[in-house]
């Protein structure tokens, strides 16, 4: 189970949202490869990055932010924000990032992701980000017809290197993980399922290592470590542990 710590970027620094609202944003930094460096200190196996301007853009926003947090961690990375074509995802993987996640375009155009997933094997994550259940796209703003597990299902076989699911109605809010969805959600699939959203405390991370078996590999926290109700170093270790 890896633990991910999450690095954000808004308009060049380091935020964290609640529920994926850009107007509720608290900073942390103004350089986010401050942060990376922190959590790669502490014995982070990989930081996720969203370009959160790049979202709502729908365009890469905050490039230069990203390839500083590359020039000073030596951990691999994954970026989202804003992906919607071949060529974003090369200059990413040219700069250096290890995966990118597509998020509203597979929902909007699967056969896309299918395509990265055949040009970049094992570099492609598929962003799943649910409210009540159903995906949520353009940074959140909107709200599919698209049930979150019916998408999963959809890229069985394509060579998805993992999903990315988070509960929109968590994240953010310290409340706890939904454990029962992300759980249903990987026994749904045979993809590599990473839980997002929620993240308060060591007992959630406890929580989330029950599910590990069905297909629950890693789990991306980000306010939790920030204001300090989650420590990253026991969290990895109880993770090592489950």
């Amino acid at each position: 189970m890896l633990i991910i710590p999450a690095v954000d970027i808004k308009q060049g620094k380091c935020v964290r949202l609640r529920q994926g609202r850009m107007e509720d944003a608290t900073e942390y930094a103004a350089d986010p490869a401050v942060m990376a460096v922190k959590w790669e200190s502490l014995g982070a196996q990989w930081i996720h990055v969203v370009d959160l301007d790049g979202a709502f853009a729908k365009s890469v926003m905050n490039f230069d932010s990203i390839t500083s947090i590359l020039d000073h961690v030596t951990v691999p990375i994954q970026v989202g924000g804003g992906i919607r074509d071949i060529s974003t995802i090369e200059k990413y993987l040219k700069a250096g990032v290890s995966r990118v996640i597509i998020g509203s375009e597979a929902v909007y155009r699967p056969e896309f992701v299918r395509d990265a997933c055949k040009r970049f094997p094992g570099k492609i994550v598929v962003g799943i980000d649910a409210r009540n259940g159903m995906v949520a796209v353009e940074g959140w703003s909107r709200t599919s017809e698209t049930r979150a597990v019916d998408l999963a299902k959809s890229f069985e076989s394509s060579g998805v290197a993992a999903i990315n699911f988070t509960d929109i109605h968590r994240d953010g809010m310290q409340t706890g993980p939904n454990i029962q969805e992300t759980a249903a959600l990987a026994r749904a699939i045979s993809i590599p399922v990473i839980a997002s959203g929620g993240v308060a405390t060591l007992k959630d991370i406890e929580n989330i290592c029950e599910i590990a078996r069905f297909g629950v590999t890693g789990v991306i926290t980000g306010r939790a470590l920030y204001e300090g109700s989650l420590d990253l170093k026991e969290a990895i270790q109880i993770s090592a542990r489950a």
